[in-house]
């Protein structure tokens, strides 16, 4: 009897020991129903081409939503060349978000959140000819990354509200990050001609001998369904220990089948250039299938990049794995 008794004991210590383990990790705030709301605000204006009407728009509603957030709002403008040598004009979008719990303390590193508001003006991954000429309506090719963000700028404001911040925090809308060399062009070809917006954040950084910032994370198509999150190269390359530390933390909250260990391919997104000129580690969160032939979703740079292909579980985990990285 008394061999049953201890055995039955050590059950329940057991049982309790996992059941403090597991309740560890504190799942963070985020309101995927509001991310939504937010990208279908952004689809609601229409593509948001570079210096287009709905584009402007746009724009100024960003500004409206990150001081809503209590954030103080920067617009730096500037030209970059497009892929004919034509000078863009940029518009990016910057919500700093200060530290209100420093203690008489030196203010931590900032850590930097970016995604692109801009969408593509050609869906050039279109079957028919005719098709490409049209512009991307950008659900998820844009406007996921900055719905997600919005909702975490919204989280950020609570939390100052309450004086809970304790390290500052700038959130980036990057423009033009789209405007690559379209497949049908056949002219004279430049480089660098994506991720126009963050090349001229990142220029301006160095230029200004920015503020030091922890590291950084990108966000880039984080709607999708059947989203997979790789370790992508260049992250791992110059950020590897961020993105390593990143995806243990979505693993923990149980999102690791969806941030996945495979490496992908290196990928030429705004935080290639964040990493590679401002110096700045950044790591990229971006769907990024292996098995397909451009590793992104069938409906990627086409007419279809709709809401219909928005997610509300996928934001739910990207918005979670983000907001887990913000003390």
């Amino acid at each position: 009897m008394k061999k049953i008794l201890y055995l039955l004991t050590g059950c329940i210590l057991l049982m309790t020991a996992c059941t403090k383990k597991q309740a560890v990790v504190s799942r963070p705030s985020f309101s995927c129903d509001s991310a939504y709301a937010y990208i279908s605000r952004q689809v609601s204006f229409g593509p948001r081409v570079p210096n287009s009407a709905s584009h402007m728009q746009c724009a100024v509603w960003l500004i409206e939503q990150l001081r809503a957030c209590g954030a103080e709002v920067e617009l730096q403008k500037g030209f970059m060349p497009d892929y004919r040598g034509n000078n863009q004009q940029i518009y990016n979008i910057i919500g700093h978000f200060s530290s209100v719990c420093t203690s008489g303390n030196a203010a931590p590193a900032r850590k930097l959140l970016g995604a692109h508001y801009d969408t593509r003006p050609w869906c050039d991954e279109e079957e028919d000819y005719n098709d490409r000429f049209y512009n991307v309506p950008g659900a998820n090719d844009g406007a996921s990354g900055v719905g997600v963000l919005l909702e975490v700028a919204r989280q950020i404001g609570l939390r100052m509200a309450d004086s809970a911040l304790s390290t500052p925090v700038d959130i980036v809308f990057f423009d033009c990050e789209d405007m690559g060399t379209p497949h049908f062009y056949t002219g004279a070809e430049r480089e660098d001609t994506w991720c126009l917006g963050s090349q001229l954040w990142a220029t301006n950084y160095v230029k200004n001998n920015g503020a030091p910032y922890a590291y950084g994370i990108v966000l880039d198509m984080v709607g999708a369904p059947d989203a997979s999150f790789p370790l992508e190269m260049y992250s791992s390359q110059y950020a590897g220990n961020y993105q390593q530390q990143i995806w243990r933390s979505a693993e923990q909250l149980g999102y690791g089948s969806m941030f996945t260990k495979q490496q992908s391919y290196p990928i030429t997104d705004d935080h290639y250039y964040i990493n590679y000129i401002a110096g700045i580690p950044c790591v990229d969160i971006i769907h990024y299938d292996i098995r397909n032939a451009t590793g992104f979703p069938h409906w990627w740079h086409t007419r279809n990049d709709n809401m219909d292909n928005i997610s509300k579980a996928t934001l739910q985990a990207v918005g979670e794995v983000v907001m887990s990285q913000i003390k």
